[in-house]
């Protein structure tokens, strides 16, 4: 089982969680992206921009924050963190 949790943050205080759960055979990479897909979608964002430092964080630690930079339009939150807390 996959499980990758999100969570939005404002003046360091959580605004909102979820978690995702993906048991299917499919890689890492997609299994994140589809997780991510849905987090945009429950939480009504846009898609957030894969800048390097982003992805960098992400391969070392299994998580990553995405910040008003990574965003096209305005969001009304300091960060959206993901980060994986389950893998097969």
């Amino acid at each position: 089982m996959f499980r990758l949790w999100a969570r939005t943050f404002k003046d360091n205080h959580m605004l909102q969680d979820i978690c995702i759960a993906d048991a299917s055979e499919d890689t890492r990479t997609h299994k994140v992206f589809r997780a991510l897909d849905e987090i945009c979608y429950r939480f009504d964002l846009g898609k957030p921009i894969w800048l390097d430092k982003t992805i960098s964080d992400f391969k070392r630690l299994g998580k990553a924050r995405f910040t008003q930079d990574n965003f096209i339009e305005i969001i009304e939150f300091d960060y959206l963190e993901i980060q994986i807390i389950e893998e097969d």
